[in-house]
């Protein structure tokens, strides 16, 4: 049986994508979407309503789970949404405030939630090679640099994944038994040499680069470097299809999810 998603942020680019990933897969359909302007026939084949509010209750009721690629500011309703309603939720919007992502975390006690920084396969397999490495190359002297670069529409910079891989590198710096690095966004304020504890992050805006980021590994005469380059923006609407027939698997109790629970 196919799973029925209610797709918030159903015009956008990521909710297009979604829409015509969708089309081609017979284990998934989009029973309507939300999109905060307004309703847009001509892009779906689906009925699209300018908020949660209008979304008919048996339209609430037929769904299987919210996949959502809105915006950070919707969040809080949404979430809300999803737990009066009983919904599972997939929130693949970036940009979240950490009072946003403890309610999240808080709503993964009444229902199954997945939040992913990235939700592509690539960059979550990087993540875990990461957790690996990192502290043998960081506490061997090997200084950490993240470089990512996206679309000129893009709104947040350093990009969501782009922390999530230095998270990766610190949380093996923590299990290593060593302090976790400092996170360094801007360097142009001071003019002293590099620290050894930190992680510093370059952020390029530009035309439609679908997402490039490189975690540098820095040593004496030497460069590591781990590479992701998504050419399209194909890989996180397909993960995000699979992390709904995720949440809407049956037997799936309330929890706070990843993409790699997806993955296992």
């Amino acid at each position: 049986m196919a799973v029925k998603i209610l797709l918030h942020g159903a015009c956008g680019r990521m909710g297009r994508m979604i829409t015509d990933i969708v089309s081609r897969d017979d284990n998934a359909m989009i029973v309507a979407g939300v999109d905060a302007f307004g309703a847009a026939s001509d892009l779906t084949s689906y009925p699209v309503y300018a908020s949660l509010e209008d979304v008919p209750a048996e339209t609430a009721a037929e769904a299987d789970v919210v996949v959502d690629f809105s915006n950070a500011k919707a969040a809080d309703g949404l979430i809300a949404y999803c737990i009066e309603h009983d919904l599972p939720l997939a929130l693949c919007t970036t940009g979240l405030s950490e009072e946003q992502l403890a309610a999240l975390k808080e709503a993964g006690k009444s229902i199954p939630v997945l939040r992913s920084a990235n939700m592509s396969i690539g960059i979550n397999l990087l993540q875990q090679v990461l957790e690996e490495v990192g502290a043998r190359l960081a506490l061997s002297g090997f200084d950490v640099e993240v470089v990512e670069k996206h679309h000129n529409q893009k709104l947040d910079a350093p990009s969501g994944t782009a922390i999530a891989l230095a998270d990766s590198v610190n949380e093996s710096i923590a299990a290593a038994g060593a302090d976790k690095y400092d996170y360094v966004y801007d360097r142009s304020s001071r003019r002293e040499k590099r620290p050894v504890n930190e992680i510093g992050f370059s952020a390029g805006r530009g035309g439609t680069i679908g997402g490039d980021h490189d975690v540098i590994f820095a040593g004496e005469d030497e460069v590591i470097t781990f590479s992701h380059r998504a050419y399209s923006r194909a890989v996180f609407a397909k993960g995000a299809v699979e992390a709904a027939k995720f949440l809407a698997a049956d037997g799936r109790t309330a929890g706070y999810y990843g993409m790699r629970d997806v993955l296992a």
